[in-house]
């Protein structure tokens, strides 16, 4: 039963479009002015809190040739969560276009799963952090919605919700309480996702293969 071999991806998709939001982010540095003299773009991975945070503990100065600079953000799936609300009908199933030989074919409702992302913002200083907070706050009210085509051979596009859940700050201090090493922000989101079965060819070649190569595939983002 468990033996078809498929690969939609999905759960890459995901984190694409996901990571693609917080990729443009950028803090700006002032005169005493009030000039904007620089800006600085955010740079943003995939990985989990406690890797980032090692490394940057392991050089506080930030001195190091490989260190990580500072502003820096990162993220990571932090669970799956099947969402039964959301469930369809079962037997329900969506048909190809027939004008496309390529693609002639169908597949089953998806499976509803809520995916946890949880994003981290690291700063030195409180006002860099604030900054980045107000480049994204302001679009989650509370959810902003991404259209994806999750497979391509389908032409079906999807909104895909994905709800800011919960803020939270730390600061890491070095030495007395006077001299702040590292502030952290932890952001948590909840993308309500569809995990998909294979998709059913009606010609000879059985289970077709939904790969894509093109940018446009992983979808893009719309606000609410």
């Amino acid at each position: 039963m468990f033996g078809n071999e498929f690969y939609h991806e999905t759960i890459r998709r995901y984190v694409i479009v996901f990571g693609t939001m917080f990729n443009d982010m950028v803090v700006h540095r002032r005169n005493n002015a009030g000039t904007i003299i620089k800006r600085i773009k955010v740079p943003i991975a995939y990985g989990p809190r406690a890797k980032f945070l090692s490394r940057i503990q392991q050089d506080p100065n930030l001195t190091k040739p490989d260190a990580i600079s500072l502003p820096r953000m990162s993220f990571q799936i932090a669970g799956y969560n099947y969402d039964g609300t959301r469930k369809l009908t079962t037997i329900g199933q969506i048909k190809a276009p027939v004008a496309n030989d390529l693609v002639n074919g169908s597949v089953y409702n998806p499976v509803p799963y809520n995916i946890d992302f949880e994003l981290s913002i690291y700063v030195l200083n409180a006002e860099d952090g604030t900054m980045l907070l107000e480049q994204i706050l302001p679009f989650f009210t509370p959810d902003f919605t991404v259209s994806v085509n999750f497979i391509p051979s389908l032409s079906q596009k999807y909104d895909l919700p994905i709800k800011l859940e919960s803020v939270s700050t730390s600061i890491d201090y070095e030495g007395d309480m006077s001299t702040t090493r590292l502030i952290m922000w932890d952001l948590t989101f909840t993308l309500k996702g569809y995990i998909w079965p294979p998709v059913k060819s009606n010609t000879a070649q059985g289970l077709i293969g939904t790969y894509s190569t093109s940018a446009a595939a992983y979808g893009f983002a719309k606000s609410n």
